[in-house]
Formats: C-alpha cells, structure tokens, sequence
C-alpha cells in the first residue's frame, strides 16, 4: 500500500466544476427559494467531462480532497454521486448545516487549514471570489469555466452562504 501523506493535494469543488447543476437551478430562482429541492436534485448533476478529467488526471500525481459549500446533511447523497461517477478518494469538506457564512471565507478557512500540514498544488473552483481569494493566499487556482454562470447560485454562495 502506498503511503499518500507525501503527496501533494489537488482540492476540487463540486457543484458547476464536477457536477452540473444546470438542471436545478430552478429552485434558485423562486422566492423564497427550496433550497430542499435544490439539493435534493443533486443526485442528478450530470458529471462535467472537463471536470472530470482534470480531477482523474490530477489523481495521478496527488491525492484528492473535495471542497464543496453544500451543507453536511448532503453528505450521502455526495459520496454517492463521486462514486457512481467513478471519481478518485478523497476527504469531502462540507459546510456545517448551519453555517451561513461566505464560500470565499469558508473554503480559505479549510485550504489554510490544509495547508498547514500538507502542499496544496492547485484548488479547481468555478466561484470567481473563491478563487479570487485563494489566488491571494498564495494557492494555485484553475477556474472551472466550462458551465455558464448562474446569477442564483453565486448570490447563493455569496449572500446567502447556503451552496
């Protein structure tokens, strides 16, 4: 068996850079919005084919954490999606149920916190700020640009704290 704890981290989002969220926007765009529906969906996501072979190509080479503002209670329903989708291992980071807070300040807490004891070699994102912000902590960012933007979700994780 090999021992990963020298290998450098490639920490992935979730939502719009592995998973497709497109289909449930929807409940993003109703006031108030469901945001039960929203993830309740997300079992559906369509795998994104450039996400997908960024992360299998970035497993080669390091070890995979997943970063995602989806709420703890979406837990199962992830593992679930990362597996059936054939996507590596790795450690998923999730925002506490009640944690309301930016994805930009949640994220940074969790990639300093990882840096502290293992080399982050690159954070895929597609939240613009997120990256904004890694990029200016020093980490190494690729922005996942292959969905088209949602105007609810970036409210969502922004305002809302909620994804």
């Amino acid at each position: 068996m090999t021992d990963n704890s020298t290998l450098r981290l490639a920490v992935f989002d979730l939502d719009n850079t592995l998973a497709d969220t497109a289909h449930r926007q929807h409940f993003l765009e109703r006031k108030p919005r469901d945001w039960d529906g929203f993830f309740a969906a997300a079992p559906q996501d369509p795998p994104i084919t450039e996400g997908i072979a960024l992360v299998l190509e970035c497993a080669k080479e390091c070890e995979i954490r997943y970063l995602t503002g989806r709420p703890e209670r979406c837990r199962r329903d992830t593992l679930d999606w990362l597996a059936a989708h054939g996507l590596p291992e790795g450690r998923v980071y999730m925002r506490r149920n009640d944690d309301r807070r930016p994805a930009r300040r949640t994220k940074l807490e969790i990639l300093r916190r990882l840096a502290r004891t293992r080399e982050i070699r690159v954070l895929v994102d597609d939240d613009e700020l997120v990256c904004q912000d890694a990029e200016q902590a020093g980490f190494t960012v690729v922005r996942a640009r292959w969905t088209a933007p949602s105007a609810a979700l970036k409210v969502a994780q922004e305002q809302e704290g909620r994804t």
